[in-house]
């Protein structure tokens, strides 16, 4: 859960920077699962995704919140509530600020990001339970996202803007850090998504790079599936471990901006 729950908030970007795709009213839901030979698809957690509109002085913005949560039957085992929001501007469709507060157990973290973008910089504050807060700022590119920016930032683009199998690199800003991530399309694909039906999507291969650099050896290594359609919704990644995967996948949505052609049946 704690692995997968983030990487279903980055469900990584796929594509060259353009407009994001943000449409207030969207509400997209997913399953999280771990899968083994003794443990056939047992689902552990639920995530949400929306995006409304809003007012933070006196300016209006975007809203997109994502929530991770394990289900009711496993609290009692590990009860987790992880929540990620951004606040875009609509004029320009980049995030402005950004926010998590992170409760596991007894383990709470937060986390907020404050783009400077006239200066090129973005300053981080975050702490772990009631510790101080420690801050930092950061060198800012276009390339340069939050965790939920980058879930939108693929979702404009066309298939004929992947070169099948050409490495491409984006980066996701951490606390310190600003991590490298690698991916490459690997082609079309009809998936069979649980309860849902197949789809036609577009596959991707994605790997996040150590906080060294673009050392790519630490092992984070994952799949994702989206629409073939002019959504782009996210629709299952899979997280091999050791033992077994973790796996996400769409169990509902609403509010789509176009129709999902990508669903066979």
């Amino acid at each position: 859960m704690k692995r997968l729950l983030p990487l279903i908030s980055i469900l990584l970007a796929a594509a060259p920077l353009r407009a994001q795709l943000y449409h207030p009213g969207e509400v997209l839901q997913y399953r999280v699962s771990y899968k083994a030979r003794m443990f056939p698809n047992t689902e552990v957690g639920a995530v949400e995704v929306t995006t409304t509109e809003t007012t933070l002085d006196d300016k209006e913005y975007y809203l997109v919140k994502g929530v991770g949560r394990t289900l009711p039957t496993y609290r009692w085992f590990y009860n987790m509530e992880d929540v990620y929001q951004i606040w875009i501007d609509p004029a320009t469709l980049r995030s402005e600020y950004f926010q998590c507060d992170i409760r596991e157990g007894d383990y709470t973290f937060e986390s907020r990001f404050d783009y400077a973008w006239a200066d090129s910089v973005v300053r981080t504050r975050w702490r772990s339970r009631q510790n101080p807060f420690a801050e930092k700022e950061m060198p800012l590119t276009p390339e340069s996202m939050d965790a939920i920016s980058l879930f939108f930032n693929m979702r404009t683009a066309r298939a004929d803007d992947f070169d099948k199998d050409r490495p491409e690199y984006l980066r996701m800003v951490l606390q310190d850090t600003i991590r490298s991530i690698r991916y490459r399309f690997l082609g079309r694909e009809v998936k069979k998504i649980r309860n849902m039906g197949k789809f036609r999507t577009l596959k991707f291969d994605c790997q996040l790079g150590t906080s060294e650099g673009y050392s790519f050896t630490d092992g984070t290594v994952f799949f994702i599936w989206i629409s073939d359609d002019d959504n782009k919704i996210p629709l299952y990644i899979e997280s091999p471990v050791r033992v077994g995967s973790i796996n996400g996948y769409i169990s509902g949505y609403k509010g789509l901006k176009y129709p999902l052609t990508s669903l066979v049946k």
